[in-house]
């Protein structure tokens, strides 16, 4: 079942360091959430949980601990794990809303996350841990193990581009997209505390 959040406020929780400040406890009940891959452990309560990676998936033997709806891009994994499929536009870096369960691909899940609660009926968006810069670590939760994928300045590179360059489009569909990341690259969306941010909405 596709969610309808029409109209609400959707955090969405990356894996950037700065999310392992965010205390997202104090925030259940008050928002949507999608937690990306290793992120729920910080967002339990997240209605979403999203891995682009079957390899993620079957590191983690499907996330049997998480309640929420689980989707992913890989076709074996949402066999083997009954996630729900998520189809991505390979090297589009747009926001796509004309077919519902297929996204632009933005090169990382924070993109394609962006793109899923636009089509869930968002109207605004909260970015936690959307840092788009490694000088202050890969990840909240540390490196990913062998035979899983690390950032790397190239594609982050990429990754600031796409979140920044979808700025136009996500202002034309009116949908608000605050930054509560406090040391993210991002430029094109306001930066605010969380708190600030939830207020805001």
């Amino acid at each position: 079942m596709w969610p309808n959040w029409q109209g609400q406020t959707v955090l969405i929780v990356a894996s950037g360091p700065s999310a392992a400040g965010a205390l997202l406890r104090d925030f259940k009940g008050r928002c949507r959430a999608i937690a990306i891959n290793e992120s729920w452990r910080l967002c339990e309560w997240a209605d979403v949980l999203y891995g682009c990676d079957g390899a993620w998936w079957r590191a983690r033997d499907g996330v049997p601990g998480f309640e929420g709806a689980k989707l992913c891009y890989e076709a074996r994994a949402c066999r083997e794990f009954g996630l729900g499929r998520v189809e991505i536009e390979r090297h589009c870096d747009r926001i796509l809303t004309d077919r519902v369960g297929c996204v632009g691909d933005g090169g990382n899940s924070g993109f394609q996350a962006l793109n899923l609660a636009v089509q869930f009926g968002a109207k605004r968006v909260i970015l936690i841990g959307f840092d788009m810069q490694l000088d202050h670590g890969l990840h909240w939760h540390g490196r990913h193990p062998q035979g899983l994928n690390n950032p790397s300045e190239n594609n982050i590179a990429r990754w600031r581009q796409s979140i920044d360059g979808a700025a136009f489009v996500l202002k034309r569909l009116g949908v608000t997209v605050l930054n509560a990341s406090p040391i993210s690259a991002l430029e094109a969306y306001p930066k605010m505390s969380l708190h600030r941010a939830l207020e805001a909405a």
